[in-house]
């Protein structure tokens, strides 16, 4: 990058490799970290470590847990429904649900949503896991709360037919969220009227 000396070129780009970060925004971020105390670069560099060193994927729902707990702490919860699963696409879903207090089972965490455009497959998503544990039987119900836009549709319509022979009832959230929105950004009680409207899935 001309004019600029290696270091602060190379931290620009990696910042702009960010989901949602152009090219201006990553040039604040290294600018503000130049001019920060080198305790806090440093404290920033650490936790980038420490996110790819110390942080795995529970193998039962394939939601993030500490190196070394395996299940997760919400699958190994006694207190919660195993007979209930809820179906998201990130992490950062299971704790926008969790804020509500509504569902008190289990989740599985697809890491993504089928995108054709983006090269998304069923293979680049958690959804293999998703079939061997309904099939391993003990499940009532499935909801599949993906985000409700055309990748989280096609997603929920795609695991339907493969877990419905498998599980007496299939659902999807109501469409309490806004179309082409994600849970993330939801406000609670938005999300509380979704999980409660929920419906069976039905096909054509």
């Amino acid at each position: 990058m001309a004019g600029l000396i290696a270091p602060v070129a190379r931290l620009i780009e990696e910042f702009s490799k960010l989901p949602g970060v152009g090219r201006k925004t990553a040039q604040r971020l290294t600018y503000h970290m130049l001019r920060a105390p080198s305790d806090e670069a440093r404290g920033l560099a650490q936790a980038l470590v420490a996110i790819k060193e110390q942080v795995a994927y529970c193998g039962v729902c394939c939601n993030i847990t500490d190196i070394g707990i395996d299940p997760c702490d919400t699958c190994s919860d006694a207190r919660r429904d195993a007979t209930r699963i809820c179906v998201v696409e990130e992490p950062l879903d299971v704790l926008a649900i969790e804020r509500t207090g509504e569902f008190r089972g289990r989740y599985h965490v697809l890491h993504g949503a089928i995108s054709p455009i983006d090269g998304i497959g069923p293979d680049q998503i958690r959804a293999r896991e998703l079939v061997v544990r309904v099939a391993a039987g003990g499940i009532d119900e499935v909801i599949l709360a993906t985000n409700p836009n055309l990748e989280g549709e096609a997603t929920a319509m795609y695991l339907a037919e493969l877990i419905e022979p498998h599980v007496s009832l299939v659902s999807r959230i109501a469409r309490g969220l806004p179309v082409g929105g994600d849970l993330e950004y939801a406000d609670d009680v938005t999300l509380i009227r979704s999980l409660q409207g929920r419906r069976q899935v039905e096909h054509s």
